[in-house]
């Protein structure tokens, strides 16, 4: 029997990057599960939990809980949604009949496919010098990998995937977990320090060969890839479920 799972798509990716949410269910259908996408799903609320607005998310939380609690798993191909569901819907949720299970059952794409779907191989072949940019929600908040300033066993969930597919050669970083800056709100309201975090992330991956910067976070790339495009650098961006699924690097 197949397992069900809700698809959950952030907000900007479907309005921004359609196509990651199309590789997105390529995927999970490939490794044997029923998507589902409720189409009255909104936004997960982190935009206004971030800059304070709680009571405005509380009514998005709910809404969310509405939707997703009756899936056997909720899947979501970004890192700091799924954290704001972990993390933060708590104060909005807890004590709810079937909150915690739900909590339980959200996870990010990679997670999903490394832990629940225990994905052994992908075929494909990519034939380029990709960098993971390990992002600060799936890193620290998920533990999709080890961090630097942790000692504890060396994994990455995301680079294991990535391994699996034939051509693919990893960029090795200086700084391999640094964030990149974006920070949703924080983008906007500190954006010099943003821009130039940004930049010495750009900067770290184009000193060590990437051709393509990947992550599971599209938000990260979308202001990765403004920093690349603005400094006219030879570098492609694609969410790792678009290299997953076999998507050739865009022109």
């Amino acid at each position: 029997m197949l397992m069900q799972v809700g698809l959950f798509i952030p907000c900007y990716i479907d309005q921004l990057f359609p196509r990651v949410g199309l590789a997105t269910v390529e995927l999970l259908e490939r490794f044997g599960c029923e998507v589902d996408f409720p189409r009255e799903q909104t936004c997960c609320g982190q935009p206004m939990a971030n800059t304070g607005c709680t009571e405005e998310t509380r009514p998005v939380a709910e809404k969310f809980f509405r939707i997703f609690k009756d899936y056997e798993c909720v899947v979501c191909p970004s890192g700091s949604c799924v954290a704001m569901v972990r993390h933060h819907y708590s104060q909005y949720l807890g004590g709810r009949p079937g909150f915690e299970e739900l909590q339980r059952k959200t996870y990010e794409l990679c997670e999903f496919l490394h832990d629940v779907c225990r994905v052994d191989s992908i075929e494909g072949r990519f034939p380029y010098q990709v960098g993971l940019h390990n992002s600060c929600h799936g890193l620290r908040g998920l533990r999709l990998g080890s961090c630097s300033e942790r000692v504890t066993e060396s994994f990455n969930k995301a680079r294991r995937l990535l391994e699996m597919i034939e051509g693919i050669r990893l960029t090795e970083l200086d700084r391999p977990d640094e964030c990149c800056g974006f920070g949703g709100t924080f983008a906007v309201n500190e954006a010099a320090v943003s821009a130039r975090m940004g930049r010495d992330r750009v900067a770290d991956h184009a000193r060590n060969g990437t051709q393509v910067l990947t992550a599971t976070d599209m938000s990260c790339l979308m202001h990765l890839d403004g920093i690349i495009r603005r400094q006219q650098l030879p570098i492609k961006i694609m969410h790792i479920a678009e290299i997953l699924a076999g998507y050739e690097v865009p022109s």
